[in-house]
């Protein structure tokens, strides 16, 4: 299967792609980790994205879509299909990406559009915390540590990262509903957008999705 999850920052693409790649077997793509990666290396493009991301700002389409066609040419991606989350965001990261997949001779079989209310995304977000030394996810209200502030898992310090503050969450759903909205009419005017709530419970979604996959032949 080769899927595409769009939606919002919060709307919990992230999280349903990793429950679909580990029931599914496929192989979960997200750009925001490949980002982070970039970001805290060192580089001089660590650095430019760095600046993007502090300030809620889409990352330029040429780096992207070079650090996404890497990726896609990978073995794991030719045999299994892939799970696309963080990309495209843009009309013209859509054309791109259908022109190298047609490359390839292949193309997206399905593009998933998670819609999410702002108060939904502004609870996961703002709620969120994050270990310094695993990466371990936790939230305040929903996945609480035992402790507060240290990590279940290692006992490393818990903080919030700055692009989950409300003033970044905020200015990053503005931009992305000014850059997205002409990518969501570019996959519907194909005939592949499907959309579902983002602020249904994570199983209760998986569900629905599976039954999509399922009416459509995916499975």
């Amino acid at each position: 299967m080769r899927l595409v999850l769009l939606g919002p920052p919060g709307a919990g693409k992230g999280t349903q792609a990793k429950v679909l790649s580990n029931n599914l077997k496929i192989p979960h793509i997200s750009t925001g980790d490949i980002f982070r990666e970039t970001r805290d290396s060192g580089t001089e493009l660590g650095d430019n994205l760095a600046d993007y991301m502090k300030k809620g700002l889409l990352v330029p389409d040429e780096i992207v879509n070079q650090i996404v066609a890497q990726r896609l040419q990978k073995d794991d991606i030719k045999d299994s299909g892939f799970i696309l989350d963080g990309y495209p965001r843009t009309r013209q990261q859509a054309a791109v990406l259908d022109e190298s997949l047609e490359k390839d001779g292949i193309r997206l079989d399905t593009v998933i559009y998670m819609k999410t209310s702002n108060e939904t995304i502004l609870l996961r977000l703002t709620g969120r915390r994050v270990c310094k030394r695993c990466g371990r996810i936790f939230h305040v209200k929903n996945i609480p540590p035992k402790q507060e502030g240290i990590c279940d898992f290692c006992g490393g310090e818990l903080y919030q990262r700055e692009d989950d503050t409300r003033e970044t969450v905020l200015k990053r759903l503005e931009v992305y509903n000014d850059q997205t909205r002409e990518l969501i009419d570019y996959y519907d005017q194909k005939h592949m957008l499907n959309t579902v709530s983002g602020d249904m419970e994570v199983r209760k979604l998986y569900d629905v999705l599976y039954e999509l996959f399922g009416k459509e032949g995916l499975l």
